[in-house]
């Protein structure tokens, strides 16, 4: 895994984006350091704005990555030694309060980046639409039913979201 700065920089380039235009805006920021284009909150703190928006970031996002990078610099944003002894929603208490960092972009982070076995990302449009395929459901579940009927998936709700995701992309019997 990358370091945590460069994961939640990265999570919030792609936002809102479709792959390929993140993906290139991505690695345009990523070259305007060098350092073997990997990001670095100094380099972030230290840039012009008008440099990150002319690599493609919005207003917006610049904002949020240069946030991300004080609050790295500053502890707000644990090591990864720190976040692996953290527990999940202590994660996104710290996390969530980077500008443009929400729940489900922690959530994502616990899955993909840190391996946590327990995650429901209830908010997660793909996971719900999941749910009502699998459930034969006409509409889908609000957060909330969802978050209840999970807790009999625990302690491996992160397993039932990958289904959930694979399912969301079946058409709806």
């Amino acid at each position: 895994m990358h370091n945590p700065f460069e994961s939640l920089a990265r999570n919030i380039i792609y936002q809102q984006l479709h792959g390929n235009a993140a993906g290139a805006i991505h690695q345009r920021v990523r070259d305007l350091f060098g350092n073997s284009g990997r990001l670095k909150p100094e380099d972030i703190l230290n840039a012009p704005e008008d440099l990150l928006r002319r690599a493609g970031l919005s207003t917006a996002k610049t904002v949020a990555i240069k946030d991300l990078a004080a609050k790295t610099l500053d502890g707000t944003v644990p090591t990864l030694a720190r976040l692996r002894r953290m527990e999940d929603e202590e994660i996104i208490e710290r996390l969530t309060t980077v500008r443009g960092i929400g729940r489900w972009t922690v959530e994502m982070l616990l899955i993909f980046r840190l391996g946590r076995p327990d995650v429901l990302p209830v908010g997660d449009f793909a996971v719900r639409k999941g749910f009502m395929n699998v459930y034969g459901l006409k509409e889908q579940p609000k957060p909330r039913e969802l978050l209840q009927h999970g807790e009999r998936w625990r302690p491996f709700r992160s397993v039932a979201s990958w289904y959930l995701w694979r399912a969301s992309e079946e058409k709806q019997r």
